[in-house]
């Protein structure tokens, strides 16, 4: 079935979109704070390693979230998981516009990044339990393609919001996803696999699940990667405004500039869509991590105007079609019964590296370090990734973990 065909189907169609929508909100979110920190450094003058503790608090947050969200949607459901993340972030963005001290608003972005952490491993869960196996690589990578048009919008809003109204209408703007939430309800449902799962086992005996020895190796190697990429990821784009500025650049220059990089990450995503069914999870994870990590450094080694876009679009582009990969691959390791646990833990595991990228930039940009010298320390990290995926993760593709899964049930003396 091409990418087209699935799209064809209504139903397909429908939860594409639903969840892909939510998708697209929650990187307008993050888009936006790091266009905002831009905007604030100059505002409030914020140094380095306080744009970088902000960066942090948020993905502080998203660890937290994505390993609450994740054990829970197991238990109460994908959906309702999804709606309650959802209203969270909608909920903190918009009061992160009252802020009137560097601390307050810290608070209210670790509140947003907890919403935005819970809702993607659970959105990426429920695409993929809800399609056909020969088709759920694709279906997630697509989905992932949303966050490019949520980065497109941040990038809109940083462009011509932002100069003319000011940061905090920005952050109002992040409050609409709220009434998204409505059309949620009626919108999806939870998997069927996951319906048909009478009884749900306890968190204890899931994450014990998670660390048996048949599901051991593909955890740890789950968990590698996620750190890698989230590592770099966040220590590289929540910088890019700040980093084009700190190359001479104006501010809306700058935001100009990150949002024509932003656009190559639709062709990244779709071409990774058309490999990963094609050649399978491990060869886009691989290759595009280590084009990613060519990328880096040529970005931040560029010196030209012309230099500068054409290093940013292909970091773009491969970085987030390894993004997609990633998404696609992780939920496809675990059967239904632990699913949503595995993925919300090793997407936080990754955001504890989203922790560390962005504040490890400010405390060395607050040290006058190179650029070059800072970000050849995620081209080290994309590198460590791509290999462990390379040596030790397994295929995929075609592959149906709950064909493949022990009978989970639970443990005498424990709670349903």
């Amino acid at each position: 079935m091409s990418s087209l065909t699935l799209l064809r189907d209504p139903k397909q169609r429908k939860l594409m979109f639903s969840a892909g929508l939510s998708w697209l909100f929650d990187a307008m979110d993050v888009g936006i704070i790091s266009f905002i920190a831009a905007a604030l450094a100059v505002e409030w003058k914020l140094d380095g390693e306080q744009i970088g503790l902000l960066a942090a608090t948020n993905s502080i947050g998203m660890a937290v979230g994505a390993a609450v969200a994740g054990s829970m949607a197991d238990r109460y459901g994908r959906r309702a998981v999804l709606l309650w993340t959802l209203l969270i972030f909608s909920a903190a963005s918009g009061l992160s516009a009252l802020a009137t001290s560097f601390a307050f608003l810290c608070v209210l972005r670790f509140i947003a990044g907890f919403g935005l952490g819970g809702e993607l491993p659970v959105a990426s869960t429920l695409v993929s339990e809800s399609v056909r196996p020969d088709d759920r690589g694709r279906a997630v990578v697509l989905l992932e393609s949303f966050w490019a048009g949520g980065w497109i919008l941040a990038a809109l809003i940083a462009y011509f919001v932002i100069p003319a109204y000011g940061w905090r209408t920005a952050f109002v703007i992040g409050a609409f996803p709220a009434l998204y939430a409505l059309y949620l309800r009626r919108a999806i449902q939870d998997p069927p696999n996951f319906q048909r799962q009478r009884v749900k086992l306890p968190f204890k005996q899931r994450f014990a699940s998670v660390w048996s020895d048949k599901y051991r190796k593909s955890t740890i190697t789950l968990w590698i990667l996620w750190f890698t990429v989230v590592f770099s990821y966040y220590g590289m784009f929540l910088w890019l405004p700040t980093v084009m500025v700190l190359k001479g650049f104006t501010l809306v220059k700058s935001f100009q500039y990150v949002l024509i990089m932003t656009l190559a990450q639709l062709p990244g995503y779709f071409t990774a869509a058309y490999f990963i069914e094609r050649f399978g999870r491990k060869f886009v994870l691989v290759v595009y991590l280590l084009l990613t990590a060519v990328s880096t450094l040529w970005f931040s080694n560029a010196d030209t105007d012309g230099m500068l876009i054409a290093a940013g679009i292909s970091l773009s582009f491969f970085n987030l079609g390894a993004w997609g990969g990633m998404y696609a691959y992780t939920p496809e390791l675990y059967p239904t019964a632990i699913r949503s646990t595995g993925v919300g833990f090793a997407a936080s595991f990754g955001r504890i590296g989203g922790v560390i990228g962005p504040y490890l930039v400010g405390v060395l940009v607050a040290r006058e370090v190179a650029i070059a010298s800072i970000f050849t320390i995620f081209f080290v990290a994309i590198v460590i990734g791509a290999l462990t995926v390379l040596f030790f993760a397994r295929e995929t593709k075609g592959f149906d973990p709950d064909k493949d899964a022990p009978v989970l049930v639970p443990a005498e003396g424990t709670v349903r």
